[in-house]
This record gives C-alpha cells, sequence and structure tokens, in this order.
C-alpha cells in the first residue's frame, strides 16, 4: 500500500488509527466517517517518488507559457495486522436506553 511520504525509517511499525473501511470474512463496516477502534498495524517497506507529472500554464494571446513537473515522494507499508475492537461501555448505554423506555 502507497501512503504519502511518512518520516519512518524502513522495517519500523506504523499504527494507523484512521480507518475509513474494514472487510472481514464477509462482513464490511463502513465508518461514519471513521470505524470505531479499528487500528492497521503496517511495516514501513521503503520510500520512493512516484513519476514525473507534467504541468503546463498557458494563456492564449499573451505569449504566457510555464512548463513545471513534480514527483510525490510516497511510502510502501506492507500490512502486518487489522484490529477491528468492540466499543468500551456499549452494554451501559444500551442499558441506560431501556430504562428511559420503560419511564416514559
Amino acid at each position: 500500500m502507497r501512503v504519502n511520504r511518512l518520516n519512518q525509517e524502513p522495517g519500523s511499525l506504523v499504527n494507523l488509527d484512521r480507518v475509513l473501511l474494514v472487510a472481514k470474512g464477509g462482513e464490511v463496516s463502513i465508518g461514519s466517517p471513521l470505524v470505531a477502534n479499528a487500528r492497521v498495524k503496517a511495516r514501513v517497506d521503503g520510500h520512493g517518488k512516484e513519476e514525473k507529472i507534467t504541468v503546463f500554464k498557458f494563456k492564449h494571446k499573451v505569449r504566457y507559457r510555464r512548463k513545471n513537473g513534480h514527483r510525490q515522494p510516497y511510502t510502501d507499508l506492507v500490512v502486518e495486522e487489522i484490529e477491528v475492537g468492540r466499543a468500551r461501555g456499549r452494554g451501559r448505554s444500551r442499558a441506560k436506553v431501556q430504562e428511559t423506555r420503560e419511564e416514559g
């Protein structure tokens, strides 16, 4: 997996806690905006740069031309483990909701 350049040495471990989607077996969990209590443990495989893109600006009849190039730096990650935990206190909040329904 490629991500924007991280300030980590190759071989070091990285914990990613902002997970948008998790698919395990036939079950898919989509976050809104993030999946709760999900983490990905990955190992840094190396760093590099993407292929060069050309940025060309041009204005008609003004003799304005600018040519520029860009190579985006990236980090290669290898996913070691995906953790999806249960939310803490989930049972307590449901019990409170049931108590309020019975009272009202």
